[in-house]
């Protein structure tokens, strides 16, 4: 099966040796997104709530650009720096999600790219 590369200005250009997100079929994978703003590549000014609503909307650029919405994601993982923010996560994550949700992971790492306190990863199924 084909692979077909999704690539979008809306969300920050890779600092790696990775692309935005890979579709297969219709299932589209991904790749973690950490609370940068896309125009300038800098992390958000803010608090964890604003991290988390900037990789939300990272999140969302790319899947629109895969030709869905964050309605399409299947799963999704979070990795927090700090668990004592995953309530935060839950409330800002109903502002962008609705019933049924994606089946989720949330996971606590010692630390993330350019000492973010919030990354995300998701698999996203099309049609």
């Amino acid at each position: 099966m084909a692979r077909e590369i999704i690539a979008t200005d809306k969300a920050p250009q890779a600092i790696g040796t990775y692309s935005q997100a890979v579709k297969t079929g219709n299932t589209v994978y991904m790749s973690g997104q950490i609370p940068l703003v896309p125009e300038t590549m800098e992390m958000v000014d803010g608090d964890i709530e604003q991290q988390i609503r900037r990789v939300f909307d990272n999140l969302s650029a790319v899947a629109e650009a895969a030709g869905g919405s964050l309605a399409d994601i299947a799963k999704l993982n979070i990795f927090l720096t700090d668990l004592g923010n995953f309530a935060r996560v839950n409330e800002v994550m109903a502002e962008y999600f609705s019933q049924p949700y994606p089946a989720r992971a949330a996971i606590g790492v010692a630390s993330l790219p350019k000492d973010a306190g919030v990354e995300m990863d998701a698999v996203m199924e099309l049609g």
